[in-house]
């Protein structure tokens, strides 16, 4: 497995001279594509449609579930960086930790699942799937992860967000009910000057 992770890194690894466009489209989706995920549950939770903030607040709790996975595997299987190894070129400053399984791909494979599994954000889920495929493949150019930490990241975003939505009924009333008393609370003033629904 790991000749194959090898080799399948030595393919989509950038070269020596990498194109300058390639570059930055790969720093693009490396760094900035991931702000996509609060910016949409920010805008998720502030519709005035009680569904889609029950849907932003699944997918925020599946996000944070899948993330604390990540750590336990993390304790259990310390997989080193291409840069640690060494192998490849490396075009992103990056901590020496883990690499497998990774928090990018987790979280926006995560969230687009869990749109995916919602009637109503399915379109939204696929366009985010194809932001993900953006995000692995950047990831793994720029030198600061292997393929198989994306297949990884796939395979935890898949059970959390399937488990999130398949067990939504018993813990998604109370805490959607204690989120909207947080909200009313915090942006009273807000709210009161119609700026924000109640």
């Amino acid at each position: 497995m790991e000749a194959l992770n090898l080799r399948l890194f030595d393919w989509l690894n950038a070269p020596a001279h990498a194109p300058r466009l390639t570059l930055d489209l790969a720093y693009a989706f490396a760094i900035y594509a991931i702000y996509l995920v609060p910016l949409l549950l920010i805008v998720g939770w502030l519709q005035r449609d009680l569904e889609r903030q029950k849907i932003a607040l699944r997918a925020l709790i599946a996000c944070i579930a899948a993330l604390a996975v990540n750590q336990l595997i993390t304790l259990v299987w310390m997989h080193p960086r291409p840069f640690v190894v060494p192998v490849g070129h490396t075009y992103l400053a990056h901590a020496p930790n883990a690499s497998f399984p990774s928090d990018h791909m987790t979280v926006i494979s995560t969230f687009a699942i869990s749109l995916l599994l919602s009637r109503g954000a399915r379109t939204l889920g696929i366009a985010l799937a194809g932001i993900g495929v953006g995000i692995a493949w950047s990831r793994v150019y720029l030198g600061v992860h292997f393929p198989l930490d994306m297949l990884g990241a796939l395979a935890v975003s898949l059970g959390v967000a399937g488990l999130a939505a398949a067990l939504e009924s018993r813990y998604l009333p109370p805490l959607h009910a204690l989120a909207r008393t947080l909200h009313r609370r915090l942006f009273a003033p807000l709210i009161a000057r119609g700026w924000l629904a109640r």
